[in-house]
């Protein structure tokens, strides 16, 4: 049943419990079920849905997580946390596990963060903490940790408008690919990323602090080929698993092959297994390294891209991945030949460990 049947679905099942928090009537339980509660946690959407939610790193289909995990747990529930209050019930009810894509709420001004207030309290969780995640979502930081770490990422520098005010001043040789510091899913990247002279440079760079508010992350140019690899680290051996996948992107105008913002959208790239075993092998090395060395938790996904000589450089991470139709699943369709289903029962007990 798809997401829309669902939605058709859901009125005759529906029960609320109070107004953030529902339940769906299961009719003739199994006793099969595992016992144990677990919520759904999430937080309003925006009326323009284009607009991007910083404190949501997973945009989840609650209803369809819902209907799966209903399958084989005991108490399932969804909740909408729009107040401290609401966090505060969700405390109480102290779920087995929070199944959740929200790094944090903004409550009166003030940030906390869930997963770090779910471990203060004792409740297991999906995904990584807050220390993980900002090593991650700043993508010169984590370049700055992969370093540290021996591991090989392009060259870089960060900017914004009128830091390198000309040419002499750009302290690496063009060409350059110019993205957003921080955020996901490719916003700011387009045909003019890859920049060969000053003025593409500087039109850029104000481009993406008009749009993005953000400052710049400025890297020397790799031509070779895009890869991502989803993690899964088991929470109770520690032990890594790393899937591969090859990202195949068409010419643009420019001829450049460029992963962009609106590629992304329409889902206009080809993602294939990495059938190369010293390919494949080289990069599960270098993903599992760099999980560790942001301190991932549970599951998430390395970038990767290769120079005009085949090596690999690391790019960014990602440790809340999407889990709908995105790389991560991908990964995993393509790597453990395991469906959506079975995807989302995998993260969910890792969590429950």
């Amino acid at each position: 049943m798809n997401t829309k049947n669902l939605l058709e679905n859901r009125i005759e099942f529906f029960k609320p419990i109070s107004e953030n928090v529902v339940t769906f009537s299961k009719r003739n339980i199994p006793p099969s079920l595992i016992n144990k509660s677990i919520e759904i946690v999430t937080v309003p959407r925006p009326v323009d849905l284009s607009v991007n939610q910083a404190n949501v790193g997973i945009t989840i289909d609650e209803l369809l997580i819902y209907k799966i995990l209903s399958k084989h747990y005991k108490e399932v529930l969804i909740t909408k946390i729009k107040t401290k209050k609401d966090l505060g019930k969700l405390i109480l009810r102290k779920p087995d596990l929070v199944f959740s894509g929200v790094k944090f709420f903004y409550f009166k001004n003030k940030k906390v963060w869930l997963n770090d207030y779910l471990e203060l309290n004792n409740i297991l969780y999906i995904a990584s903490n807050k220390s993980a995640l900002l090593k991650e979502s700043n993508k010169s930081r984590a370049k700055k940790i992969m370093q540290k770490s021996n591991i090989t990422t392009a060259e870089f520098f960060t900017t914004g408008p009128g830091e390198h005010k000309n040419k002499k001043a750009i302290p690496l040789m063009f060409p350059l690919f110019i993205k957003p510091i921080t955020g996901g899913d490719s916003r700011g990247v387009d045909k003019n990323s890859i920049v060969y002279n000053y003025s593409s440079y500087e039109k850029k760079v104000l481009e993406i602090k008009k749009n993005q508010h953000s400052r710049c992350l400025v890297e020397k140019y790799l031509s070779g080929k895009e890869y991502s690899v989803g993690i899964f680290k088991d929470n109770i051996t520690g032990s890594i698993q790393a899937m591969p996948i090859e990202i195949i992107v068409k010419k643009n105008i420019n001829g450049h092959h460029i992963l962009d913002f609106d590629i992304k959208k329409n889902d206009e790239e080809k993602v294939i297994a990495v059938l190369n075993i010293k390919i494949f092998n080289q990069l599960s090395l270098l993903a599992k390294k760099s999980f560790t060395a942001l301190k991932g938790k549970s599951f998430g996904r390395i970038d990767f891209k290769m120079d005009r000589l085949g090596n690999p450089h690391f790019i960014e991470a990602n440790l809340m991945p999407g889990i709908r139709k995105g790389y991560f699943y991908r990964s995993c369709i393509l790597n453990l030949k395991i469906n959506y289903e079975e995807m989302i029962l995998k993260i969910t007990a890792n969590g429950l460990h």
